[in-house]
Parts: C-alpha cells; sequence; structure tokens
C-alpha cells in the first residue's frame, strides 16, 4: 500500500446521497486513499425522477460531477459515481443498472471511469389508481420495500415527487394526494433510484468502485502510471464450423490512462455458427 500514489491522498467525493458509504473503505484498503464528501448540489445535473435532465451521458456526467466537488472544495483529485438504468444491453427484456464511478486527478492529468452492470435491481414502476391498494401492495413487494424507498408522483400534470418514503401509511397518503393531482386520476409509484435509500444500488456502485481500486493499483508496464486495464476489444472471433471472422470479440484491448500503450490479448475460443455471415448468412 505504501507504494501507491495515492497513499494518504485524500480525494473529495461529489455526493449527496451516501455514496462515501461504498468508496470509502474500498479505496482505504486497496490504496490507502482517504475519502472526504464535497458538499455541492449533485441533483443539478441531473435527477431520476426528471424534475432536472441529465445533459450528456453517464460517463460524461460522472467526470463532470468529479469537476463540480473539485471546484468547490479546491481538492486536486476528484471522485464521483453516476448510475444508468434501463434494458440490459444483450438481453433488452431485462432491467439493468449499470454504474459508472470516475477519478481525476489534476497532479497526473489522469481521468479514468470504471463501470459495473448488473441485473440485480429494483428499477420499475406501476400506474395506480389512488385508491388500489393491491396495486401499491404488489409494487412495494417486488421493490424490496421498506429496506428500498419508493417515490409517488402524478401521472399527468406539473406535480412534484415525493421521495424517501419508508412506512406504508405514508406511501398510502402519497398515493391518494397524487393520483387527486393528477389529470387522469393516476399516480405513479416507482423505485427510489437515489443510493441512499436503495441498498441494491449501492451494492453496484462498490463492485464498480472495486473495479476502479484495482485499476488504479495496476501500473502501466510502458510509464508505470496507475490505471492500466481494459479499455476495448476488438471484434474477429473465428466461427467454430468455418473459421470466418465474426463481430463476437476476438482480442480484449488494455491501456494506459495517461500514454499511448496498448496490450491484446485473445479471448480464445469460438463463435457459434449461427454468429457466423457464412454459416449463417
Amino acid at each position: 500500500m505504501e507504494a501507491s500514489p495515492f497513499h494518504g491522498v485524500v480525494a473529495c467525493l461529489a455526493t449527496m446521497h451516501g455514496k462515501q458509504w461504498a468508496l470509502r473503505p474500498l479505496l482505504r484498503r486497496r490504496l490507502g486513499m482517504s475519502v472526504r464528501v464535497a458538499p455541492v448540489d449533485t441533483d443539478a445535473l441531473g435527477t431520476f425522477t426528471g424534475e432536472v435532465r441529465r445533459i450528456g451521458s453517464a460517463r460524461e456526467t460522472v467526470v463532470r460531477k468529479a469537476r463540480l466537488g473539485m471546484a468547490a472544495t479546491g481538492s486536486v483529485v476528484g471522485l464521483a459515481s453516476e448510475g444508468a438504468f434501463g434494458p440490459h444491453p444483450a438481453a433488452s427484456w431485462t432491467p439493468a443498472d449499470v454504474e459508472y464511478v470516475a477519478l481525476v486527478d489534476d497532479r497526473s492529468g489522469l481521468t479514468l471511469v470504471e463501470s459495473a452492470l448488473s441485473v440485480e435491481t429494483n428499477h420499475g414502476q406501476v400506474v395506480t389508481e389512488g385508491r388500489d391498494r393491491g396495486a401499491v401492495l404488489a409494487f412495494l413487494r417486488r421493490a424490496g420495500f421498506p429496506h428500498h424507498a419508493v417515490v409517488v408522483r402524478p401521472a399527468t400534470g406539473p406535480g412534484q415527487p415525493v421521495k424517501g418514503l419508508r412506512r406504508l401509511a405514508d406511501v398510502l397518503v402519497a398515493v391518494r394526494r397524487a393520483a387527486l393531482d393528477s389529470a387522469d386520476g393516476t399516480a405513479v409509484l416507482g423505485a427510489d433510484l437515489r443510493a441512499h435509500v436503495n441498498p441494491t444500488r449501492m451494492r453496484v456502485i462498490a463492485a464498480a468502485a472495486d473495479r476502479l481500486a484495482r485499476r488504479l493499483a495496476t501500473p502501466c508496464p510502458a510509464c508505470a502510471a496507475p490505471g492500466f486495464g481494459l479499455v476495448g476489444t476488438e471484434p474477429g472471433l473465428p466461427c467454430r464450423d468455418c473459421g470466418t471472422p465474426t463481430a463476437h470479440d476476438a482480442l480484449l484491448v488494455a491501456g494506459c490512462g495517461r500514454c499511448a500503450y496498448r496490450s491484446r490479448r485473445p479471448v480464445g475460443g469460438a463463435a457459434d455458427p449461427g454468429a457466423c455471415p457464412v454459416c449463417n448468412p
């Protein structure tokens, strides 16, 4: 740990939602880095409930968020986390959570982003009438309530969402009020995806932070800068039957976050003929 360039460094973490509990233990144990929370309004960069629309991708936003904390504290090392929910990229019928964790180090010019993808998520919502207790209770069971909080808003109209609900009585009241405020008499009940009230999401953030910590502990073979790791893939895995290159990944590309050094490692194996442009044109 003493050899780590981050040993004894204090990094600022831009968060309003308790993400230090996912990042701090891993970064201290693997890198000797300390984490302090930067007092900034990260909701200004976007909210899951839509009051503030996120501009750009989650990967872009996580770097902006780290910079926001650095500007507020004057720190030269910043951290941030950002999540995105939607269909799994390889199985569109399955909801997924992808979490990004970024480190920005102005001492060395290093900006590094790692991610973790998981299908373990309670992401979802239901539209319900104000007094449909059965629909409410069914959704709460699916959402992992009360360990996971929920959010309620009118289905139509400008009403503000009520967040962080963890008591059944509060949920039922909020649903009735939101339905009354909605032009069509219905309310939207959904999972609260903010990290501090969503333990499942917090575990995915921790997985992304672990990947970041492992990568920061890996020096580049060419320039010795921290952060050497997977940066991409190259297609061309041969068909198992005829050997024709396919769109499946054939090479894993590792690279440095500071210099241009890259190394390529074969994935191994062969692609199913179903993915072959010759065997399955």
